[in-house]
């Protein structure tokens, strides 16, 4: 897992560290990393996460210091042939430019040493088992000719942030069009069977709750008293 350096924050003082930079600090949510508390400068207080937080400490092989314009993101090489990524790698990027798919794919490209043109990326939403492909680089010089701004990754569909899954492809040697991996698959399919479950238990609930209706039905009518009947038996004699 990207995260698996991760520890709960009752176990810190046993730990030993020689700076709090060998240190970074995350909230928990779904029992993921979520917010990186990036800075030692500011009171947790001022975060403002509430009595019932959970935080979570990352061990750093080395002295991390983090400036507000920079942006951590867990990287992913996908291995060619194979719907399986390498081991995630770290990534910081400055953007000092300005938070677009451009400037993040110069980045990787450098971070990985492979040309620009020759790079795909997605954004990987793990609640989904999804992967949202960020703009090629022929997409790229076109929307440059069309608009002189160019949109903001933090803004809408992606809302890049602290510890985003970024997968990766080399064009060079990988030209599958296709991020998923097998276990992407299967966790669809485990939501599709939680959505289908779900279902047939709202229709079999409407289904007995239609049951009890019918059988209790509906109330009998007073019945009106019965006439007196009187009868007088003649004489035909």
């Amino acid at each position: 897992m990207p995260w698996a350096g991760a520890m709960a924050l009752p176990f810190a003082p046993e730990l030993a560290f020689r700076s709090p930079a060998f240190l970074r600090a995350w909230t928990v949510e779904s029992k993921r990393p979520s917010r990186l508390l990036r800075t030692d400068r500011q009171q947790l207080r001022e975060y403002k996460l509430g009595r019932r937080a959970e935080i979570c400490l990352e061990a750093l092989q080395k002295e991390e210091s983090l400036g507000p314009q920079d942006m951590l993101l867990r990287t992913q090489l996908r291995v060619p042939g194979e719907r399986t990524y390498a081991q995630a790698m770290d990534l910081v990027w400055e953007a000092a430019r300005g938070w677009t798919a451009g400037s993040l794919r110069q980045r990787v490209a450098d971070f990985y040493s492979l040309p620009v043109e020759k790079i795909e990326i997605a954004k990987y939403f793990p609640e989904k088992f999804e992967w949202l492909p960020i703009s090629s680089w022929n997409q790229q010089i076109a929307k440059r000719k069309k608009k002189k701004k160019q949109e903001s990754l933090q803004g809408a569909p992606y809302y890049l942030k602290d510890g985003d899954i970024i997968g990766i492809k080399n064009l060079l040697v990988d030209d599958d069009e296709d991020f998923g991996t097998l276990r992407d698959d299967l966790g669809k399919e485990r939501q599709k069977e939680l959505v289908l479950g779900k279902k047939k238990s709202r229709q079999a609930l409407r289904a007995h709750s239609s049951d009890l209706f019918s059988s209790a039905g509906t109330p009998a009518q007073p019945r009106a008293p019965e006439a007196s009947l009187s009868i007088h038996v003649g004489s035909f004699k």
